[in-house]
C-alpha cells in the first residue's frame, strides 16, 4: 500500500506545487505515494460559505471555525483511520528527521493547513491534531509548511531516491551536520579538491568526513553537538 497524504486547505490550487516536481513528482506519477487535496470551504454552510469568525474574547484577526474544519477532517479521515492527523503551526513541536522517518514508515498523513490566526482549539482537541512546526518564524498559512513536511517524508520512501543510502548519510541522520562535498573539476578558480578525497584511501576519506562534520556541527549547531556528546 502506498503512502497516502490528505491535505485540507483553503487554497487547493497550491498543490501539488513543488511536490509535483523532481523526486516527489516522479514518485507521485509512479504511485509510490498518493495525494488528495480537500477544499475546507466546501464544508461551510450558508449563503456566504463563511469558514472563519472573530476571536472569542476579542482581538485581531479571524479564527477558522471548529464546525467547518471538523466536517472537512471527517470527510477524509474516518475514526479508524490509522494515519496521524497533523496541523502545521508555528506553536507546534519542531519537525525533526527522526519524526520524518517515523512518518515515512506509516500509512500516510492527514494535514490541516491553518490560515488567519489559526484553528478553534476545540477542533484541535476533538480531532486529536498534532501541531507541527517547521521553524521559528511565521508563514501566511500552512500550505508551504505542509509541502516541506511531505517532501521530507516522500524522498525517503523506498524507490524514490536512486540510491537509498544517500538518505542515511545526510545532516541530522547521524546527529551531526553533513560534511562538505566536492566534484570535478579538480581545480576551480584557484581552489582545489582536498587531496585526501583523491587519495583512494577510504579509511582516511571517512575520517576526514567525520572530522569535517564534527567541525561544522560545533560551529553552526552547538545544540546538536552537545546532544551528540550525550549519546
Amino acid at each position: 500500500m502506498s503512502f497516502r497524504a490528505s491535505v485540507l486547505t483553503l487554497y487547493p490550487e497550491m498543490f501539488p506545487g513543488t511536490l509535483g516536481q523532481s523526486l516527489a513528482g516522479r514518485a507521485l506519477d509512479n504511485r509510490i505515494w498518493e495525494l488528495d487535496v480537500t477544499q475546507i470551504r466546501d464544508f461551510a454552510e450558508g449563503k456566504h460559505k463563511n469558514v472563519d469568525d472573530t476571536p472569542s474574547g476579542g482581538g485581531a484577526g479571524m479564527v477558522l471555525r471548529a464546525d467547518v474544519v471538523g466536517r472537512a477532517i471527517d470527510s477524509v479521515s474516518l475514526p479508524d483511520d490509522p494515519r496521524p492527523r497533523l496541523m502545521m503551526s508555528p506553536r507546534g513541536k519542531p519537525l525533526t528527521q527522526a519524526r520524518v522517518r517515523d512518518l515515512k514508515d506509516g500509512p500516510g498523513v492527514v494535514i490541516v493547513c491553518g490560515r488567519f490566526e489559526g484553528l478553534d482549539q476545540r477542533v484541535i482537541d476533538a480531532r486529536d491534531l498534532e501541531e507541527v512546526s517547521i521553524g521559528d518564524y511565521i508563514l501566511s498559512g500552512g500550505e508551504v509548511a505542509a509541502q516541506v513536511l511531505l517532501d521530507s517524508v516522500v524522498r525517503l520512501l523506498p524507490g524514490v531516491m536512486g540510491n537509498d543510502i544517500s538518505g542515511e548519510t545526510e545532516s541530522f541522520e547521524t546527529g551531526l551536520l553533513e560534511h562538505p562535498h566536492y566534484t570535478r573539476p579538480a581545480e576551480w578558480e584557484g581552489l582545489s579538491i582536498p587531496d585526501v578525497l583523491s587519495s583512494g584511501n577510504h579509511g582516511k576519506v571517512e575520517e576526514w568526513r567525520r572530522k569535517q562534520a564534527e567541525k561544522l556541527t560545533k560551529e553552526r549547531r552547538p545544540d546538536l553537538w552537545e546532544a551528540a556528546q550525550k549519546k
